[in-house]
This record gives C-alpha cells, structure tokens and sequence, in this order.
C-alpha cells in the first residue's frame, strides 16, 4: 500500500487529496494545525514551526513516503501594492507558501527516499510565474509563489541523486476559500487532474511547473 503526507489537508484542495487518495486505497497521512476530524491518519503540524515539523519526523520514525504533497498556503492580505504593502503580512506570506514548503521537504528526504515511488509535490501558482504576470495586484502571493518556484527547482537538482522527483503544481483557479466563489473550477475538478498527472510521474519530470491538465507553464 503506498504512503502519501499532505499538508493544508484540513480544507479546499489539501482536503480533496486526502479523500481521493483514501478512496483509492492509499495509506493517508493527513496533517494541519488542527487535525481533528481528518481523514486517514491525523497528525498535528504547523509548518511554520520548526518544533512542530521534527515531531512529525519523530512520529514517523522513518516509515516510507511515496508521494509527499506540500500543499499549505495562504494568501495574506488582497490588493496589496507599492503605495500599501504590509511587510509584516509579506514576511508570513513568505513563511507559509516559500519557507515551509522547504522545511517540510528537506525534514522528509529521508522518509521519501526510502519509499517505492520517491516523488515530492508542491502546490503552487500560476500567480507565481514571472512569464505570466500581466497584473499589479497580489505582490505578497505572487511573489511568494515565485520564491518558492525556483527553491523547488534548485532542490530538483538537489535531490536528483537520491532518485527524488519534484514538481510543482497550479491547481487552477479553484471554488475554495483561498480561490473564492467567482474561481473556474471546483475541487474535484482539479484533484482529478492533478491526481492523473501524478500517477503519470517520474525522474524524467523532475523540476517541471505544471497545470493541473498536465501542460507546463512558463517560469
């Protein structure tokens, strides 16, 4: 039975991993800050906390993960620009979609490595993409997208001798909290797409920026 770790696995698309993977037969480690009421296994994690991050490792206790999703994040503060920027905002915007993801990948290597399937997934945005920006709005989000983008893409070359893949996703524009009610597509909608992209996945995508449908985007 493989293993799969997500984070963020309380709402919107973290939720929707868990209960596709569970529902395919997978052995599901669904973690948040509060985990109560997740499916699979439940553990608590903030991934802001490097406390926090070593007692999931602890609890682990080096079991096998096959597919390690990073998918926590926020989006701080809308309509943010030069005349306006909160840089306290920006610094937790960075801590949470840049910073973590990172910190949750490098404390699991050793766990990933051990496993069968050896990929790592990171959930981030078009938004993020310095070839697709047309748009003042969202300085915070954006820019933390597109940090955390070339983090992956360093740790892709990285963690290519130990047979690791990473790659990172945009979701789409999803109906979630994050998303909102006016987004283009709705959950499942995109765990389908992203879920049969995944099981497609291996050492030759490693670094990739992908869609959800499964074509690149542009860095």
């Amino acid at each position: 039975m493989p293993t799969v770790l997500i984070t963020g696995a309380s709402r919107g698309i973290g939720k929707g991993f868990a209960d596709y993977y569970a529902a395919e037969g997978w052995r599901v480690i669904a973690t948040a800050r509060n985990p109560d009421g997740l499916a699979g296994e439940a553990l608590p994690l903030d991934v802001t906390s490097d406390g926090s991050v070593t007692s999931l490792v602890d609890s682990l206790a080096g079991e096998p993960i096959d597919l390690l999703i990073n998918n926590a994040g926020i989006t701080g503060p809308r309509g943010s620009g030069v005349g306006n920027l909160d840089y306290d905002a920006w610094g937790e915007v960075l801590a949470v979609d840049a910073i973590a993801p990172i910190r949750v990948a490098a404390a699991l290597v050793d766990n990933v490595a051990k496993s069968e399937r050896k990929l790592m997934v990171f959930i981030s945005s078009m938004m993020g993409s310095i070839g697709q920006t047309h748009s003042s709005d969202s300085i915070l989000y954006r820019s933390a997208k597109a940090c955390l983008n070339q983090a992956v893409n360093v740790m892709s070359h990285d963690l290519k001798s130990r047979g690791i893949a990473c790659v990172l996703f945009h979701p789409g524009w999803v109906r979630t909290d994050m998303g909102g009610a006016g987004a283009a597509i709705d959950v499942k909608t995109s765990i389908r797409g992203m879920t049969n992209v995944i099981t497609r996945l291996g050492m030759k995508d490693n670094g990739r920026f992908i869609n959800y449908d499964g074509f690149d985007i542009p860095w």
